[in-house]
């Protein structure tokens, strides 16, 4: 004979204080794991988003990321009529020149000294192989005018940057003509300016960051890159666009670890805090126990009871620490790249992810009540009725 559900719940509403705050311990336990899993969510979002399997990036040889490459025009001359590049709509290679350059701007978070932004040059065959890639606002800027297009993360991040006004940068003053939106791409982090204006400005018009070339396909984007790489006459790395974005981050790993040991050591210290609560309710609850081994319930049916109860208490936790959490969906934060600069994404709070703490907090009340639970369903009947 089992014993009714309903015994534990009472319990549960019976001992208010103690439940509320054995369950508050594991929600702010739940909250920092789910806060953790969120911002990864968003990170892998906005990589996924960031990348094309047909697009390959060429740097020059030895480079790890754009800001640090010299790539030469004349590098590019060589490359761009290379067997297995796609052709664009004008029946052109569909590869781009790039330069890629950082400034500093006043953010929402760091209004004072100012948060490194990073500027993209491109040229027309870049925007249009990012088909992803629409206006939300505005236009695109005009080639050889001093004009930019800011990503959507930056607009809602650096009052500075939105549309219709003007940043003095480098050599003159350039006016922001529009918005762009990736869907949580990297684009979103940048502002794009016409390539030879950009590199005018910077007195870089003959060594740039580097090449954006596509492939007609996969097989031929992986045949490319050995070519390319392979090339000793160019002297160049070629990688897949979505594996170069991948690399890029370079607090997302520390950041979820950080998370993690902080969630295992608070995991652990919920644990014995509902272990204590749960022993608490067995010292308390002795003479019930008795009650119940003489009325005919087991051993077993009290161990269960007892460890159901430990369960039920975890997932209130679980569900409260999913709540805190909540709020959290759609916020944006930046961590930094390879480049020096910003990556912003959104916290990216799902059902499964919910789901994941919920069941973290279930297993987080198995650990603490099983003890508790044992000890309940050991006691002799005697010597539990005895107890005060």
């Amino acid at each position: 004979m089992s014993i009714p559900l309903t015994y534990n719940l009472r319990n549960l509403t019976v001992r208010k204080t103690t439940t509320l705050m054995t369950a508050l311990g594991i929600a702010l336990t739940v909250a920092v794991l789910l806060a953790v899993l969120s911002l990864v969510n968003g990170l892998k979002a906005t990589l996924s988003t960031s990348g094309d399997p047909l697009h390959i990036m060429v740097m020059r040889k030895g480079s790890t990321s754009e800001i640090a490459s010299n790539f030469q025009r004349t590098q590019f001359q060589d490359l761009k009529f290379k067997p297995g590049i796609a052709q664009g709509r004008n029946g052109q290679p569909l590869a781009a020149l790039e330069l890629v350059t950082v400034i500093s701007l006043s953010s929402i978070d760091n209004p004072e000294a100012g948060t490194n932004v990073t500027v993209r040059g491109v040229e027309p065959a870049g925007i249009e192989m990012r088909r992803g890639l629409k206006l939300s606002a505005g236009r695109w800027f005009d080639q050889g005018r001093r004009e930019l297009v800011v990503g959507a993360a930056i607009a809602k991040r650096y009052p500075d940057a939105r549309l219709g006004n003007k940043l003095n940068l480098w050599r003159g003053q350039w006016e922001i003509v529009g918005v762009m939106d990736s869907h949580r791409g990297m684009p979103d982090s940048e502002i794009w300016g016409p390539l030879n204006q950009v590199a005018g400005d910077n007195q870089r018009t003959s060594v740039l960051s580097s090449a954006l070339v596509e492939a007609p396909d996969e097989v031929t984007a992986k045949a490319l890159i050995n070519d390319l790489t392979g090339d000793q006459r160019l002297g160049v790395d070629a990688i897949s666009e979505q594996e170069y974005y991948n690399a890029q981050v370079s607090q997302g790993a520390a950041i979820q670890y950080v998370g993690m040991f902080v969630a295992i050591v608070m995991a652990v210290g919920s644990s014995f805090a509902a272990m204590n609560t749960m022993y608490a309710a067995v010292a308390r609850r002795a003479r019930e126990i008795g009650t119940l081994r003489v009325l005919g319930f087991s051993r077993g049916s009290i161990l269960l009871s007892f460890f159901v109860e430990s369960v039920l208490l975890a997932g209130v936790g679980g569900v409260l620490g999913c709540l805190l959490v909540a709020p959290l969906n759609g916020i944006t934060t930046a961590v930094g790249s390879t480049n020096f600069s910003e990556m912003a994404f959104d916290f990216h709070v799902t059902a499964k992810t919910m789901l994941t703490g919920v069941i973290f907090a279930a297993a987080l009340g198995c650990v603490g009540g099983l003890f508790p639970a044992r000890n309940a369903a050991n006691k002799e009947i005697l010597t539990a009725l005895r107890e005060v």
